[in-house]
């Protein structure tokens, strides 16, 4: 399964409901997560323009975004970003066919590949 970084901040209104009403989103977020298929593998609190950072597993991407658009649909939500993931090993494969692909490559007014100059 491909992993996410699903972050974003609480609106006012979230954070003031959360205030009346303590409570664990863990629960929700997993629930939510799992009725796509996926898994939600850690998520916190954080400081900053974001409020929290979930690290999430799915079967795909379309899996990630009905999740994104599900809970960003709520109106709790501001800011709400999903980040695919990439492994080392997998970054290590996109390397080389960056490389392969650098080397037919003719950036725009070149007559000839950029790494043929």
């Amino acid at each position: 399964m491909a992993k996410f970084a699903v972050m974003g901040g609480y609106t006012a209104d979230a954070w003031a409901k959360m205030i009346e009403n303590p409570g664990d989103r863990t629960a929700a977020v997993t629930k939510a997560v799992e009725a796509l298929g996926g898994k939600l593998e850690s998520f916190y609190w954080s400081f900053g323009d974001d409020d929290f950072l979930g690290i999430v597993e799915a079967p795909d991407d379309a899996a990630a975004a009905a999740f994104s658009v599900a809970v960003g649909s709520s109106g709790a939500l501001r800011n709400l970003r999903t980040i695919k993931l990439i492994s080392i090993q997998e970054g290590q494969k996109i390397l080389e066919k960056a490389k392969m692909t650098k080397a037919v490559y003719s950036p725009p007014g070149a007559k000839t590949p950029a790494a043929v100059r």
